[in-house]
């Protein structure tokens, strides 16, 4: 009997030789299935987050690029030129120059010799001059202000317009006559034109074109 053989034991229990036997601990199954469940989903989890990070600057360059071949294609797609006119200005309607304009002078005050003395005027800056005298009874020593222009409804924003820059306050009044002839007439308040450089200046600012502004809208 071998000394490794405990007392009582012999037998098929006997232990012979001259080695210990060596006794395994059994495995932990669960703890192994649990390490790996766990890192998979640390790999799942850095897989993921990384796709997301991808996803973010490719997304954003990509979005940027876009964006800049929308912008390259509408200008590549609009006309040079291609404007628009400022918000709420309309394209000015073409006025008549001057000489295209019988301006009627009639001097409602009791002032001597001024209807002769604005149509002389006048007449220098370009008008024509038709009637020059005292204004009829309806106006005479009736109009309080500088002066009235009068004319037919169509010369109100055409010639009456041009007129009017000639004249510092004067009010404007459309009416039934036949013909395309303008009167002013003079007020009590009235002293003289304007200024010939402050006329001209009132009178380009009407034909001026509006500065043309870049369209925001789609071409």
């Amino acid at each position: 009997m071998s000394m490794l053989t405990p007392p009582g034991m012999g037998g098929k229990y006997r232990i012979t030789g001259n080695r210990y036997p060596h006794m395994r601990r059994p495995r932990n199954r669960r703890r192994i299935v649990l390490a790996v469940v766990a890192t998979a989903a640390v790999l799942g989890l850095a897989g993921w987050g990384t796709l997301e990070l991808v996803d973010v600057f490719s997304g954003d360059h990509t979005r940027q690029t876009q964006a800049a071949a929308r912008q390259k294609k509408g200008a590549g797609d609009c006309k040079d030129g291609d404007e628009a006119l400022p918000a709420g200005r309309a394209a000015p309607k073409e006025l008549p120059k001057p000489g295209d304009i019988t301006v009627n002078v009639l001097n409602a005050t009791p002032r001597g010799g001024l209807a002769k003395i604005t149509a002389d005027e006048l007449e220098r800056r370009g008008f024509r001059i038709g009637k020059v005298g005292n204004a009829e009874a309806d106006y005479d020593k009736k109009v309080p202000g500088t002066g009235l222009l009068v004319g037919p409804q169509a010369a109100v924003e055409g010639a009456l317009k041009v007129l009017g820059t000639q004249v510092a306050g004067a009010e404007t009044k459309g009416d039934q006559r036949e013909g395309q002839d303008v009167d002013l007439v003079l007020g009590d308040a009235y002293k003289e034109l304007k200024p010939k450089e402050e006329a001209e200046k009132a009178l380009a600012g009407l034909t001026a074109p509006p500065t043309p502004q870049p369209s925001a809208t789609k071409c």
